[in-house]
C-alpha cells in the first residue's frame, strides 16, 4: 500500500484537477466542464493524492443535501492503481463530511468499474440503488455511508 499525501486544493487548481481527470476518464474535459458542475454547489472540496511529489490521483465532493455529501469524482491514475490510493481519498472525503458535520457520504459508481466497487465494499459503504444512465449507457451503482 502506497503512503499517499493527500492535499486539498482551491479554485485556482481547476487546471491540476482538469489534466488529473483526463489521464483518468474518457472522454476528455475542459476546465469549464468543472466550472459548470460546481455552479450553485456548496462545499465543493478537491482533493489530490501526490506519491514522490508526483499527482496519482484525485476526489471531488460537494453537498447535496443538508445532512449528505456526495463524492462526484474520485480517479487514480493507471500506474497508481492497486495501491490503496482510492481507499485514502474516500478517507479524506469522509474526513471532510464528518467534520462538516454530515451525516451521509453518498457516492456512485459505474458497474464496470470493479475495482471502485470493490473498494464500496471493503470500507462498508451500503449499496442503496442503482439506476441507468443514458449519456453512457451503464448501470450506476449508488452507495451510501452513515458517518455518525
Amino acid at each position: 500500500m502506497a503512503n499517499a499525501k493527500i492535499v486539498v486544493v482551491g479554485p485556482g487548481e481547476i487546471g491540476l484537477i482538469t489534466d488529473i481527470y483526463n489521464q483518468v476518464f474518457s472522454p476528455p474535459e475542459s476546465e469549464e466542464f468543472f466550472q459548470r458542475r460546481f455552479m450553485g454547489r456548496h462545499n465543493i472540496t478537491m482533493f489530490v493524492a501526490m506519491v514522490d511529489e508526483q499527482h496519482v490521483g484525485m476526489s471531488i465532493g460537494f453537498e447535496v443535501m443538508p445532512t449528505t455529501f456526495f463524492c462526484w469524482l474520485c480517479g487514480v491514475l493507471p500506474d497508481a492503481r492497486r495501491l490503496g490510493i482510492a481507499t485514502q481519498l474516500m478517507h479524506a472525503l469522509e474526513a471532510f463530511a464528518r467534520d462538516h458535520s454530515y451525516n451521509i457520504l453518498r457516492f456512485e459508481c459505474q458497474n464496470q468499474h470493479r475495482p471502485m466497487l470493490h473498494v464500496a465494499i471493503t470500507e462498508g459503504y451500503d449499496l442503496v440503488g442503482i439506476r441507468w444512465d443514458t449519456s453512457t449507457a451503464n448501470n450506476v451503482v449508488i452507495f451510501e455511508k452513515d458517518l455518525r
